[in-house]
């Protein structure tokens, strides 16, 4: 848990919690075969469905966690800024959330509804456990799509945000997000 004496920085779980997440969804990302269902589903492709399914699934354990543990870990107060700068952050945290659990429960419902199973890595497969119905699974399979490329674009401007309050207005925001021994200069603004 974090040191409740300091209010100025996530504890170290909330840290390795939100990297983790992060780098994973880049990779996850990366990855992605993409395309029609005969691409993603072609044997040449099986390393990289099975990465990113693998990837996925471990994005979506994260997340469970990392919910888990806000309801019991101490946050750091939130700097003064400006009134809609706070709300801004509030939406764009319950969206990265809400994305960050759509993305693998839309995967999975649109392949196990096109018929095809989850496929991990070591040739895990876990049967659909849905009825198929092509055309819907490949609508979801589409929304996935979109919802993977809208994550990386909320999580790039997240990290332009936290620059922001580094560089610009010299608070901490970002500082609280990394470990004590990453130090980052300020800007030397008067």
């Amino acid at each position: 848990m974090s040191n409740p004496q300091s209010r100025s920085r996530y504890g170290t779980v909330a840290q390795i919690l939100h990297w983790a997440t992060a780098v994973l969804v880049v990779i996850a990302f990366a990855y992605g075969p993409g395309g029609s269902e005969q691409r993603v589903y072609s044997p040449a492709r099986d390393f990289d469905r099975q990465l990113h399914e693998t990837l996925g699934v471990c994005v979506f354990a994260l997340v469970v966690i990392r919910t888990l543990w806000r309801v019991v870990d101490t946050r750091p107060d939130p700097p003064a800024v400006a009134h809609w700068m706070g709300i801004m952050s509030k939406i764009v945290q319950a969206a990265l959330y809400a994305l960050l659990f759509a993305l693998p429960l839309t995967a999975i419902a649109g392949a196990w509804l096109e018929g095809h199973p989850l496929t991990l890595l070591a040739g895990v497969e876990i049967a659909p456990a849905l009825g198929a119905s092509h055309d819907a699974g490949a609508t979801i399979a589409e929304v996935h799509t979109w919802l993977g490329d809208a994550v990386l674009w909320l999580a790039g401007f997240h990290a332009l945000a936290g620059l922001y309050h580094h560089f610009v207005l010299n608070d901490s925001v970002l500082a609280s997000m990394l470990p004590r021994w990453l130090t980052l200069r300020r800007s030397n603004r008067d």
